[in-house]
């Protein structure tokens, strides 16, 4: 293949593409991830009133676990296009997909008025979602990453994955201003819509910004060279199997970061703490936000020292920051002071999810990079993101040590990826 060249420096429409790419993520990541903090009023409105509080819950988690299950077919779907057709216009027709589902939520009528379509709709509805971030996650990599040059690529994806992670935060804000804001029967009655209408005009200003996107130079080469894949996906299966396994092992290093991190933690610590939920909250927050702080700067060394440096040095303060807070979290003898202190310990090192895109972008050439990324990464983030929870959850309630065992052996899995991820990258001209 011959060698596609990257920007040399980073010229005023690419910092343009780098901003509105990170706000469109970080818009986008918000309309999926809101659900989860309404998931209680769900419970209540979109179900039989008879139904046990048991299935209630299993219903409701089960149509955000549809989400997670939908992405391999999302990801794989517009990835192929994305390869193929351009990676604007996928990125545009990821948003779309986000936005449209997000605004039917707002406004549709419950269960007391349209019966048992409403969890049918609601369970269709986080299936569009779930294809919409499938695609757009690895499409925003791929279009930022081609629109870097090799000098400022890691610190460039630092920030459009903190962008992400900001979505998270996003959604928090918005559910402590709207819990503070509305009584309990308020919200029930009309305002937990508000964070769904708010999500479609995000995603409508994210669709008006990404107008003003242009397509990867990198594309533009490949299209004018005739050189674009007919099947992305089997040049990928065929020829780079290596840089899939790589990019799942580091897919579930970014799925314990997230999941347990950022989502579970906050209800454990609230459970063997025996904390206010709006403790909690605030810790989770300041928990986001250096997460994000994790991500740029892990991306930034990344460009200085190398990837593979960096994931060495952030797995040994991972792994450690993650036993002390997690042995901290359940033993009596540690002050609230000092777990919130470990715990932003522990969110700095998780910029450790960086690392997933750059190296997984480095892991395929660019003719099949969409589909190898995104596919590796949905169909891993499918499995793990689905049994992390379980996981987690059963070692909360019965073995704690478990789960500081469970995330030092998903660290030792990713740092032994990094042996195939040399010869990956050694096939890729990048």
């Amino acid at each position: 293949m011959q060698k596609l060249t990257s920007p040399k420096k980073m010229t005023r429409q690419d910092i343009k593409t780098l901003s509105l790419s990170s706000l469109g993520g970080m818009l986008e990541f918000y309309d999926f991830i809101i659900f989860v903090f309404f998931a209680k009023v769900f419970q209540e409105l979109f179900f039989p009133a008879n139904l046990s509080p048991f299935w209630s819950s299993l219903n409701v988690y089960g149509a955000f676990a549809a989400g997670y299950f939908a992405r391999p077919l999302g990801g794989i779907i517009m990835a192929h296009f994305g390869d193929k057709k351009g990676r604007k216009n996928v990125f545009m027709l990821s948003i779309l997909l986000m936005v449209i589902p997000t605004l039917v939520l707002g406004l549709m009528p419950t269960f007391n008025l349209i019966g048992y379509a409403a969890p049918i709709v609601l369970l269709l509805i986080r299936i569009l979602q779930g294809i919409a971030i499938g695609g757009e996650l690895p499409g925003a990599w791929v279009f930022v990453v081609e629109h870097s040059s090799k000098h400022n690529a890691g610190t460039n994806l630092g920030l459009v994955t903190a962008s992400v992670v900001g979505g998270i935060l996003l959604g928090s804000i918005v559910t402590v201003i709207i819990y503070a804001a509305f009584s309990t029967e308020a919200i029930h009655s009309y305002a937990w819509r508000i964070p769904f209408i708010l999500g479609g005009v995000f995603g409508v200003i994210s669709i008006y910004l990404r107008r003003f996107l242009h397509e990867t130079p990198i594309f533009k080469e490949m299209q004018k060279e005739k050189s674009l894949s007919a099947l992305p996906l089997k040049t990928v299966f065929k020829n780079h199997k290596l840089g899939f396994v790589v990019n799942m092992a580091m897919t579930w290093l970014l799925t314990a970061c997230v999941i347990i991190l950022l989502l579970l933690v906050p209800n454990f610590m609230q459970d063997s703490l025996k904390i206010e939920k709006e403790i909690t909250i605030y810790m989770q927050m300041s928990a986001i936000v250096c997460m994000c702080i994790g991500c740029v700067v892990i991306g930034y060394f990344s460009d200085k020292i190398g990837p593979i440096t960096c994931m060495i040095i952030a797995s040994i303060g991972l792994a450690i920051s993650s036993y002390l807070f997690i042995n901290a979290i359940y033993a009596p003898t540690y002050t609230l002071a000092n777990i919130w202190t470990l715990y932003i310990i522990l969110t700095l090192f998780s910029g450790i999810t960086v690392l997933t895109p750059i190296i997984g972008t480095q892991c395929f050439p660019a003719s099949v990079r969409f589909s190898g990324l995104s596919s590796s990464y949905n169909i891993a983030y499918a499995i793990f993101g689905g049994l992390t929870p379980i996981i987690a959850s059963t070692f909360h309630k019965s073995m704690h040590s478990g789960l500081a065992i469970y995330f030092l052996v998903v660290i030792v899995i990713a740092l032994l990826a990094m042996p195939l991820f040399i010869k990956a990258r050694r096939k890729v001209e990048f």
